[in-house]
């Protein structure tokens, strides 16, 4: 068994597509429109879906709000510099929803980001 990927509804996939790709450095792998269901899905990531875990983005075509839900954390990133990339992605416009730092009780340094539809990102520091 393997884990393929993770979905993610979102409401404008251009600014979700720029903001994965411009801000976070994923790759857009491939992208398809579904006319019979009207949507539309987008994959991304950092390495190709054969050895990578990747993200897939689901636009479902017209006017759609979505909650977060109270079950869903968040998506994690490690980076080798938390305080770099967070600053990084603040000057490209991201949101900061938590300043880089060491963790609560811990020593791993963490920050938070917003994508565009509110989905948390944590960037967490690489262990060399």
């Amino acid at each position: 068994m393997r884990f393929l990927h993770t979905m993610l509804r979102v409401r404008d996939l251009s600014a979700s597509i720029r903001f994965y790709t411009e801000v976070l450095g994923m790759r857009l792998l491939r992208q398809k429109d579904y006319p019979a269901g009207e949507f539309t899905l987008a994959f991304l990531g950092y390495g190709d879906e054969q050895d990578h875990t990747v993200l897939e983005l689901t636009h479902n075509w017209g006017d759609h709000h979505y909650d977060l839900g109270t079950g869903f954390g968040h998506l994690a990133i490690e980076v080798d510099d938390v305080y770099e990339a967070a600053a990084r992605i603040k000057a490209k416009g991201g949101k900061i929803l938590r300043e880089a730092g060491p963790m609560n009780a811990g020593t791993t340094i963490i920050a938070f980001v917003a994508d565009p539809d509110g989905y948390p990102i944590e960037l967490i520091g690489a262990k060399h």
